[in-house]
């Protein structure tokens, strides 16, 4: 049984890539940390495990992979969209994913890291090219631009009662629009809209815009 500890500050990936290990029957998921500080305890707790941690927590890179040395486990690092990952295996590191690699090659890619084979790197949509990238762009080109800053939101974590609030309307009004995202994208609720937004380029950039520009206004 390979052991996991999952550190990520965004909600919906941990979730997500909780959801998807979790259908395996060679992964267990032992700890999940959302902040940095918490992520030394699980690795000291929990030896021997598979080290899945984000990028964006801003972790010194070096000490992690130490400490994971000392306790006998490995460590797979999860980068953001384009991000350069050189300098991530320069410092140890069994393996690097991108955030929005698939769900076939996550699980491939934290099998072989936890089977101590090194250097491992899953690649994601974003090493697509535009034409290669077909189904985002539609979708992307679909969306309202009510229904993008929907999207964005959520990949951000927030709940239709914060949502309704950013956007000035009703948790209602937030349902109805999120039924027709979901038919637009072919999901079924905001944990694969979240996992398929990230998973498709031209609609991970738009999305990510929308945010940003969000947050420039509040």
């Amino acid at each position: 049984m390979n052991k996991i500890i999952l550190a990520d500050n965004q909600a919906i990936f941990r979730a997500g890539t909780a959801k998807i290990l979790a259908m395996e029957d060679d992964f267990r998921i032992i700890a999940q940390c959302s902040e940095p500080d918490r992520l030394f305890p699980a690795m000291e707790t929990f030896r021997g495990a598979t080290i899945v941690f984000a990028a964006a927590l801003k972790l010194p890179v070096v000490q992690v992979v130490e400490k994971a040395a000392a306790n006998g486990s490995h460590c797979l690092l999860v980068a953001e969209i384009g991000e350069p990952v050189q300098a991530y295996f320069d410092a140890g590191v069994d393996g690097v994913m991108h955030r929005s690699v698939s769900g076939s090659a996550l699980i491939d890619c934290v099998r072989r890291v936890s089977r101590g084979e090194r250097p491992i790197r899953a690649c994601g949509p974003e090493d697509m090219t535009i034409e290669e990238d077909s189904v985002g762009a539609r979708v992307r080109d679909r969306l309202t631009p009510k229904e993008m800053k929907i999207v964005a939101l959520i990949i951000q974590g927030c709940k239709n009662k914060e949502i309704a609030i950013r956007l000035g309307t009703t948790e209602q009004v937030i349902k109805n629009y999120l039924r027709s995202i979901y038919d637009k994208t072919g999901v079924s609720d905001r944990l694969e809209l979240a996992l398929f937004t990230i998973h498709h380029r031209m609609l991970a950039e738009a999305a990510a815009a929308v945010g940003d520009m969000l947050m420039q206004l509040n």
